[in-house]
């Protein structure tokens, strides 16, 4: 994008404020993981101002690195049991499915629980167990900083596999649906470039909950 992601506007407000918005409702407390002078700088500085003041920021010294830095970071910053990550370029996923994760990562005590569609897993929004942390912290230290596959090597210390629970299935039994009608294969548009934007645009236009 050429600039901070999550300032980045979508139907009129930064893209880390419809994260925030969907993480609180399901029903969670909602965090911003990241080391960003910038929040505090440039045109949008009272919107940063506010937001500083409505969701406490957890300091990723290393944030240079990639996601798994911030992954590192929250939960080290935590005393939960588990906590549930979210990108703030998934704009379009709906609330349902990030607390259908968490109550059945809470329900089988899987280290590690990620969704997929069309067979493909999805990396976020991932439900971690903090009991993975060290070896997470591990796989950080040795510039192995690809998030799925430290989830799936931090599940393996603990003897089990990461929890892939399949969207469509979600769908079809009424646990996960999208407020607006969404079908699933929108939830996961993933936005990295200008088109990216038009296009999560054109389906906001659609959502009044996201306006």
């Amino acid at each position: 994008m050429g600039r901070n992601k999550a300032l980045v506007q979508l139907a009129g407000r930064p893209l880390i404020a419809h994260a925030l918005t969907t993480l609180r409702q399901a029903g969670l407390n909602a965090a911003i993981a990241g080391s960003r002078p910038d929040l505090k700088l440039g045109p949008e500085s009272d919107f940063k101002s506010e937001l500083v003041s409505i969701a406490p920021i957890v300091d990723d010294r290393e944030s240079g690195r990639g996601p798994l830095s911030g992954v590192c970071a929250a939960l080290a910053s935590t005393s939960a049991r588990r906590a549930v990550f979210l990108c703030v370029d998934l704009p379009l996923l709906p609330s349902s499915l990030l607390a259908y994760l968490f109550h059945h990562a809470s329900i089988t005590e899987s280290a590690v629980t990620v969704a997929s569609l069309n067979g493909r897993v999805q990396t976020f929004p991932a439900v971690l167990d903090r009991r993975i942390l060290p070896a997470l912290e591990a796989e950080l230290s040795a510039g192995r900083l690809g998030c799925l596959a430290a989830f799936q090597t931090a599940a393996a210390a603990l003897n089990q596999s990461v929890h892939i629970v399949p969207v469509e299935f979600l769908v079809q039994s009424g646990h996960a649906a999208h407020p607006a009608g969404l079908p699933a294969a929108q939830w996961f548009l993933n936005l990295n470039t200008p088109a990216d934007l038009a296009r999560a645009e054109t389906l906001a236009g659609l959502i009044d909950y996201i306006a």
